[in-house]
């Protein structure tokens, strides 16, 4: 496995798969969103950095996750690195951190992330409208009861 926790260095990385990720969980919205760069968007920079990072790393930075406590809050792989695991490898590395509940947010017309999520337990609990970059979007919260670590 390549996952290792994030360090500074790694930023750059970071705010380049953002970048070019983040969109893609808003592909199925009716309207098109204009990416807010992470670096400039104040409310998910800070969420990000109060939690504990970790990156796939196999001589670049091909995704990265981010656990808060039980909650998993950030899921990011590189556009060109897609379809090889990177993603199901992060997400059962972040699972593997989490002990008893875990929950997370997704837009609710991300229909593949869900059918993943969905795979490893999780269950939509709530609906919320919340917004990207002052336009709004419908969100699910998604839980996972009580699952121990191995």
């Amino acid at each position: 496995m390549h996952i290792r926790e994030y360090n500074e260095k790694d930023f750059p990385s970071v705010l380049q798969i953002y970048a070019k990720s983040k969109l893609d969980e808003l592909r199925f919205e009716q309207r098109a969103f204009k990416l807010l760069p992470l670096e400039n968007d104040e409310k998910r920079l800070s969420a990000l950095k109060e939690s504990k990072i970790y990156v796939f790393d196999n001589g670049e930075i091909l995704g990265y996750g981010a656990i808060f406590e039980s909650e998993i809050r950030a899921l990011f792989v590189c556009p060109s690195a897609r379809g090889k695991g990177i993603g199901k490898q992060i997400f059962e590395f972040l699972l593997s951190q989490i002990n008893g509940k875990a929950s997370l947010f997704v837009a609710k017309t991300n229909e593949p992330a869900k059918e993943l999520y969905k795979a490893y337990g999780f269950k939509v609990s709530a609906e919320f409208l919340t917004d990207y970059n002052g336009e709004p979007v419908y969100a699910n919260e998604m839980i996972r009861n009580n699952v121990s670590r191995n």
